[in-house]
């Protein structure tokens, strides 16, 4: 384990592999610990995280390996389902795309049954998706073909709504399951309604391109993006301009995550470059980045469900900052 600075994580995992994508799951597991999963070229491996936060006889963080899944191809993007739990009897599930533009939809109680079923219908890059957080019963995509489209679990189309440009990023809202947002890579975010089947509200950039954006699911008025090398913040309730936008990144920024522990916490990444990507955090009340980090050809951003820790995968490892509230 490293020791915590302003530029170092504060703690880091080995991994077998390049790491493309990580996810805490938002959701309960069942024990004290947090499901992980990150995916790599042809394998996605899912543990717990514990960490000394939440026992003190942990000595900085501690991963246990529950299985590692071949997976065909490189991950390019994944997903938690809210059934996934650790408790009498074990089941994880999710949901991953990859570069052959399809969906998988991986079910395991960790030791006999293991199940996959691919999802087609994309016609181009998959670049996020997310499960309905109440009983996981969909999943929402975008991808580069200028749709979003939403399936139920036996990988039947439900809706398909036609963007005007790439899909980037989509959130589903934590109580009312009827509401998604979807980012346009031209800088547009859209609110849709899935009983009527329509946008509902839009709220606009301003410039691209818009590479990702984040609902904040513990205060759904707060929506923040990056776009350019800037982060944008909104209150949905006063315009559909930013309320607050400031330079992040030298080069285009890549990646905005909201923390789940404090609404105006979140993280931003840069685009890879030739030897490291920088991790910026942020808090809403202070003008500079409260943490400032780089990981080796990092990619991936995902926030802890209960602590202010966020990490990125990266060459080899995952690399973890723990930040003040």
């Amino acid at each position: 384990m490293q020791e915590d600075s302003s530029r170092s994580p504060s703690y880091t995992v080995a991994c077998e592999d390049y790491v493309h994508v990580v996810e805490f799951s938002p959701f309960g597991s069942g024990t004290p610990a947090s499901l992980l999963a990150y995916g790599g070229n042809q394998y996605v491996v899912v543990g717990t995280c514990l960490f000394q936060e939440e026992d003190m006889e942990i000595e900085g963080v501690e991963f246990n390996v529950l299985r590692a899944f071949h997976h065909e191809l490189r991950v390019d993007a994944l997903a938690w389902s809210p059934e996934s739990r650790l408790d009498r009897m074990p089941t994880v599930r999710f949901c991953t795309a990859a570069a052959d533009r399809k969906l998988r939809l991986l079910t395991s109680d960790l030791q006999d049954r293991h199940e996959v079923k691919v999802m087609e219908g994309h016609t181009s890059f998959i670049n996020h998706l997310v499960f309905e957080p109440s009983e996981g019963k969909q999943i929402a995509s975008v991808s580069d073909d200028h749709t979003c489209r939403v399936w139920d679990l036996e990988g039947n189309e439900s809706i398909t709504f036609r963007l005007r440009s790439p899909g980037i990023s989509v959130c589903w809202h934590p109580e009312e399951v009827f509401k998604l947002m979807v980012a346009e890579k031209k800088g547009t975010i859209r609110f849709y309604d899935l009983v009527a089947q329509q946008a509902i509200l839009s709220l606009d950039c301003g410039q691209s391109p818009l590479l990702s954006a984040d609902w904040c699911l513990s205060n759904t008025i707060k929506v923040g993006a990056v776009a350019g090398s800037d982060w944008l913040i909104w209150d949905i309730t006063r315009s559909s301009y930013p309320q607050e936008k400031r330079p992040a990144h030298i080069d285009k920024a890549r990646q905005f995550k909201w923390s789940r522990a404090n609404e105006n916490l979140f993280a931003t990444t840069g685009c890879p470059g030739k030897i490291s990507s920088q991790l910026l955090i942020h808090h809403l009340g202070h003008p500079q980045p409260v943490t400032i980090g780089s990981a080796t050809v990092g990619s991936g951003l995902s926030w802890h469900r209960t602590l202010p820790l966020c990490v990125i995968g990266g060459d080899r490892k995952l690399c973890f900052w723990m930040t003040e509230m």
